[in-house]
């Protein structure tokens, strides 16, 4: 006689642990590299965002020239950035509003160099960052940006 061998086939209904866990640890590390990127997208996005509202008031610089023969300046040389400065530059130079947006993470200032020449400062609220536009439309980045 002849013999009948059955084979058993093992049937799979779910995933084992370790499974699991590469899956999990997989996602883990795709979600890292997302925040971290997402998060230096921001940061620039927020300095280039400051750039141009700099830019702005070295264009609302050039209106008060006309307007009073002198550019607004807020202290001699140097200055530091607060929000009080930022709020005296909306309403003196843009005549209120709000064009210096707090949504973009600085503060700005602007200080006088010299008889006719002057210097926009903008400095990180939660950090390091500072930012400087001369009178001539050079930028100057700080070494802790």
């Amino acid at each position: 006689m002849q013999e009948t061998k059955k084979i058993k086939i093992k049937s799979s209904l779910g995933f084992s642990l370790v499974e699991l866990l590469v899956v999990v640890a997989i996602i883990g590390i795709l979600a890292s590299v997302g925040v971290i990127t997402y998060s230096g997208y921001i940061s620039g996005t927020k300095e280039k965002s400051t750039k141009n509202v700099m830019l702005q008031i070295s264009l609302a610089q050039t209106e008060e020239y006309s307007n009073s023969g002198n550019y607004y300046t807020q202290d001699n040389d140097s200055c530091t950035p607060t929000s009080s400065t930022s709020n005296d530059i909306e309403t003196i130079l843009f005549g209120g509003g709000d064009q210096i947006g707090k949504d973009m993470g600085y503060e700005i200032c602007v200080a006088s160099i010299g008889s006719s020449n002057f210097n926009i400062i903008a400095k990180e609220i939660d950090g390091a960052c500072q930012l400087i536009l001369s009178r001539n439309g050079n930028f100057t980045r700080g070494d802790d940006c």
